[in-house]
């Protein structure tokens, strides 16, 4: 198989978490876009032999974060309290509208781990190499993402970041 076989194969995967990691499909896309074309450039440092897809997911990273940096904060009024989904026909649907929405409240780099360990299935080293960071800082990451995505499902309110010291 040919490399720009290879990379074309890793579109899909890629829209999906850039899609899960953005929430709009034409940002996703963009961003999918951009993935690939410094992908193509870029092919002949790609060494043969190791995972292309943890490869475009580590120009993802840095072209998201890139964009992240270059924007202003986007300021967006927190609700802690989600719809409690029902038992109707419909119920899937909510609960992955829930999930969703509890996905865009975690800090982003709790959503990224997330994202790559669940969705993507990468393991922790390759989640590590790909983000630069320890593989136990993705441990923590992917722990706390994890326990606050499981408080948000529930309705539950969330602990304060604040400690308070006596």
């Amino acid at each position: 198989m040919h490399d720009s076989q290879r990379l074309l194969d890793c579109i899909p995967r890629l829209r999906r978490y850039a899609r899960a990691l953005l929430g709009s499909s034409a940002d996703a896309d963009d961003l999918v876009q951009d993935t690939m074309a410094r992908g193509w450039d870029k092919l002949s440092s790609w060494r043969q032999g190791s995972d292309m897809r943890a490869w475009l997911f580590g120009i993802m990273h840095n072209l998201h974060i890139d964009r992240l940096r270059s924007q202003p904060p986007a300021c967006e009024p927190l609700d802690d309290t989600l719809p409690i989904p029902t038992a109707d026909a419909a119920a899937g649907r909510l609960a992955l509208r829930d999930l969703d929405s509890a996905l865009r409240l975690l800090p982003p780099e709790q959503r990224e781990v997330v994202l790559l360990v669940a969705l993507e299935e990468l393991s922790y080293d390759e989640v590590a190499a790909l983000l630069q960071i320890p593989p136990g800082t993705v441990m923590s990451r992917l722990s706390r993402g994890r326990e606050r995505l499981r408080l948000l499902m529930e309705g539950q309110p969330l602990p304060s970041p604040l400690k308070v010291i006596k």
